[in-house]
């Protein structure tokens, strides 16, 4: 496969466990592949220099934090040609976690995180209608997440 990162079978398998826990220490790695954990520390600096890992974070729970209202919404631009001039001000909407280029119906596909519907409201009127370039938006409330996961390792 020309152009995408040669991985064996043991970087599959640290892959699959760093995956599941970003926070397994790489002696607990190390013992689930049989090798050492020096052996892990470097097999995942390699995997990070290759681009396989782009890192490591802590997720926050929305809700915990008071945001229970996600929201997806699709974007029609004006112009394929202000993709790049939209782009800037949606990345100024902290309540923006996602943004995609996307073929088909939307020129974009966002996905919002807000307090409320009466919040999501507020940013669609006063933070989205407003960026110039946007002709239109839908919008479609998530009622409940049902499952999330990392791509499969296989």
């Amino acid at each position: 496969m020309a152009g995408h990162p040669q991985i064996d079978e043991l970087d599959k398998k640290i892959l699959s466990l760093v995956s599941k826990n970003a926070r397994i220490p790489y002696l607990e790695v190390a013992r689930e592949c049989n090798v050492s954990g020096a052996a892990i520390h470097q097999r995942i600096q390699r995997l990070i220099k290759m681009g396989v890992i782009t890192g490591s974070e802590f997720i926050i729970n929305p809700k915990s934090i008071g945001y229970s209202t996600c929201a997806y919404m699709g974007i029609y631009l004006q112009s394929a040609g202000l993709y790049n001039q939209v782009l800037k001000q949606l990345e100024q909407i902290p309540e923006i976690v996602e943004c995609h280029y996307t073929t088909g119906e939307y020129s974009l596909f966002i996905k919002v995180v807000t307090r409320d519907n009466e919040h999501l409201k507020d940013i669609l009127s006063g933070s989205l209608q407003k960026i110039d370039g946007i002709e239109r938006t839908e919008t479609f409330i998530s009622l409940e997440e049902n499952f999330k996961r990392q791509f499969p390792i296989s």
